[in-house]
């Protein structure tokens, strides 16, 4: 038998480019953005007492960053259809160094609050277009029988960048750090400091390394659906970010903001099933696979991140431990999803989404149960293998979860599937995130003792705050431990196989075929 020449790799101008080198430096350059959701975990504590706020102001660090980037991704979209690859990288890569430079530099006052979630805000929108411009790439320079391999690097960067960034942090934190005599870090502003070098580098690289591969047409821009879009899904999102600070019952603040964002999210997408070239294609739902899919993914991240966000300030607050040593609690898990996640899209690429959903789900589900049941003195190494346990469910069900949510739509709806899936995901993150610190503050603020108590019984003072921190990371934890039932239920409705979009039945991509065209 013949052997297959292999073919260059060519952009849309025809010119051949190293797919390798190019998919190197998006992975490492959307990693530096993508540290910086959940970089800031492990940090809470010590921003509560530079800046000199409380948990539910300090946890806006988080939830803002989310929130900018829940309205920036459903305008990815347009974006990737009306800008080329190439330098929509470039201007996304300079918006992400501006806005880590100004959080960097921000004087630690009280009052100087803002300009750090300034900052945050300008990452979040560039991470905003990096996120779900990689996906489409990947979607579109890789066949469809490698794209759960090619999802599975994605996930190093949309999984392992978030779940190391607690790890980092708390080591930055931990002490000054000296390189070649010179110190390099001395306080949280390092946490931003390193991500900016090597962005800078990434940065320069761009122009000359990656290769416009995405088809670009003049499509015209619906200013209402813009409008309609960042302000139905921003003041959504800032509806929960203040629900930390403000309580549920919040009217003004809470309560408006998330009823008129619904409205106004619901008359974007009306809007959007009118047009004959949407800003956003929400079609896309009409197909179960993908909606069921996409539903499932939702359910993993806020399995995810709900404990991701809870569990530092748990280990420092109640265990006292240092932020290092926090960090270093959650590494293997860290490299767990970071060593899992490309096996489990190459697996993905024979069996399908189904059966690794449901043993992902179902081994999330195991791993959180047990946090509803910790206490003060619950040796720390049970958590370390109980959070590992959990990350290697994540990343059984993530991957595979969104290369089956791609591949359930044409490649030319890669886009707009993209934006709808991202969109969903960046949604339930920040919903996650105000929940369970809004769950875990009322707990507290319910529980605590008497103030009295505090200068006449100092010890039994001290004995019920903690149990009143605990109710408060008990609820939150069992809201995880929800999310991975509900991932469970999701998952039974997936189609067995692998899945392709073009074909009426389920495709099975066997052994014999893979070698056959090897």
């Amino acid at each position: 038998m013949a052997k297959k020449v292999k073919q260059p790799t060519l952009d849309i101008h025809g010119k051949p480019y190293n797919r390798s080198v190019m998919i190197l430096v998006l992975l490492i350059g959307t990693f530096a953005g993508m540290l910086m959701q959940t970089s800031l975990g492990t940090a809470i504590p010590t921003l509560m007492t530079s800046f000199d706020i409380n948990l539910g102001t300090a946890q806006q660090a988080t939830t803002w960053f989310l929130l900018a980037n829940g309205i920036m991704v459903p305008v990815s979209a347009f974006l990737v259809t009306r800008i080329s690859s190439k330098w929509l990288y470039w201007i996304a890569y300079t918006l992400l160094f501006i806005g880590m430079a100004v959080s960097a530099f921000t004087p630690a006052r009280k009052d100087m609050w803002f300009m750090f979630l300034i900052g945050r805000m300008l990452a979040a929108v560039a991470v905003g277009i990096t996120m779900p411009l990689m996906q489409v790439i990947m979607v579109n320079i890789f066949p469809a029988e490698e794209r759960g391999a090619a999802m599975g690097l994605n996930g190093l960067v949309i999984g392992l960048a978030p779940a190391i960034g607690p790890t980092l942090t708390g080591w930055i934190l931990d002490k000054n750090h000296y390189l070649f005599g010179i110190l390099i870090s001395d306080s949280w502003r390092t946490i931003f400091y390193l991500p900016l070098i090597v962005l800078a580098v990434i940065w320069v690289l761009t122009p000359f390394l990656v290769k416009d591969v995405l088809p670009n047409r003049k499509m015209k821009l619906d200013v209402t659906s813009l409008i309609l879009s960042v302000i139905g899904f921003g003041i959504f999102l800032w509806g929960f970010t203040n629900v930390a600070s403000d309580g549920w019952g919040d009217v003004k603040n809470v309560v408006l903001p998330i009823v008129l964002g619904i409205v106004i999210i619901i008359t974007f997408i009306l809007r959007q099933l009118k047009l004959k070239d949407p800003f956003m294609d929400v079609r896309v739902f009409k197909n179960k696979q993908f909606s069921v899919t996409t539903l499932s993914v939702m359910m993993a991240m806020m399995a995810m991140m709900g404990v991701e966000m809870m569990l530092p300030t748990y280990l420092q607050n109640v265990h006292g431990l240092s932020p290092l040593d926090s960090g270093l609690m959650l590494l293997p898990g860290a490299l767990m999803l970071g060593v899992v996640s490309p096996i489990a899209g190459a697996v993905y690429d024979r069996v399908g989404a189904r059966r690794l959903a449901l043993m992902g789900f179902t081994i999330l589900a195991l791993g959180t149960f047990p946090f509803m049941f910790l206490s003060s003195t619950t040796p720390d190494i049970y958590i370390t293998a109980l959070y590992a346990l959990r990350m290697f469910g994540i990343s059984m069900a993530m991957m595979p979860l969104t290369a089956s949510a791609m591949s359930a739509v044409p490649q030319e709806e890669a886009a707009h599937a993209t934006a709808s899936n991202n969109t969903a995901r960046q949604v339930a993150s920040a919903m996650v995130v105000a929940l369970l610190a809004s769950v875990t503050q009322d707990i507290i603020n319910n529980n605590q003792p008497a103030k009295h108590l505090q200068t006449t019984n100092p010890l039994v003072y001290a004995n019920d705050f903690l149990q009143a921190s605990m109710k408060g990371f008990h609820w939150s934890f069992g809201l995880g431990f929800g999310f991975a039932v509900l991932g469970i239920v999701f998952a039974f409705m997936l189609r067995k196989g692998k899945v392709i979009a073009g074909t009426t039945n389920n495709v099975r991509v066997e052994r014999e075929i893979n070698k056959e065209e090897a």
